[in-house]
């Protein structure tokens, strides 16, 4: 199994992580079904190994200390497998490569479970195309609606929504947004939150 190829260099922190390497938990669906909060990224590579990461933002911050101005990178990131699991998540650091590092760690022990189906009226074909029901996300002053949509239609949204639901796993959808959605954090996360969202309604036949 995936884990044991990090037996050697991760030693768990945590009661989940110490789980993981002795084989009580075998799936990651397991750990989201307990409800415990993943607190390790290696817990995550554990069982998706084929995650894909994705840099959405990097950004210059700067902040005045008293013994002067200091400048730290901020990285947002999303990982995901495009196959129903996606995470997102955020770093900085006073080097880019360590921002986007710390980035992905963070998305990856934010990483949900998305929901997939057919929930479009147009379409009923009872694939994992799109998404079940139609659900909202917000961050800041950015709202995202995602719609189920019919097969062939893609993805109808700005190219920072595309890579988020891209990687996970999404085919087909309409989305509707408003705010400043020229804000690359807040749209990224708007998207996400809107895709948590898939499983707080459980509907028959979909994932």
């Amino acid at each position: 199994m995936a884990y044991e190829e990090h037996h050697q260099e991760w030693v768990p922190l945590t009661g989940l992580g110490r789980q993981v390497i002795s084989g009580e938990l075998t799936s990651i669906d397991q750990i989201f079904d307990s409800g415990k909060p993943i607190k390790e990224p290696q817990i995550v590579d554990a069982f998706l190994p084929d995650l894909v990461d994705e840099v959405l933002d990097i950004e210059m911050v700067q902040r005045m200390t008293d013994s002067g101005r200091r400048v730290k990178f901020r990285a947002v990131v999303v990982v995901g497998n495009r196959d129903g699991y996606i995470g997102f998540g955020q770093g900085k650091d006073v080097q880019v490569g360590n921002a986007i590092k710390k980035a992905i760690d963070n998305a990856k022990v934010n990483i949900i479970k998305v929901r997939r189906g057919c929930g479009s009226w147009e379409c009923g074909c009872e694939l994992k195309h799109s998404i079940p029901m139609q659900v909202q996300g917000k961050a800041g002053s950015v709202k995202v609606t995602l719609k189920p949509a019919p097969q062939g239609i893609g993805l109808v949204t700005g190219d920072i929504s595309k890579k988020v639901l891209e990687l996970a796993g999404i085919k087909d959808v309409w989305t509707f947004s408003n705010g400043q959605t020229r804000t690359t954090i807040n749209f990224a996360k708007a998207t996400f939150n809107a895709l948590q969202q898939t499983n707080m309604i459980r509907t028959g036949g979909s994932e």
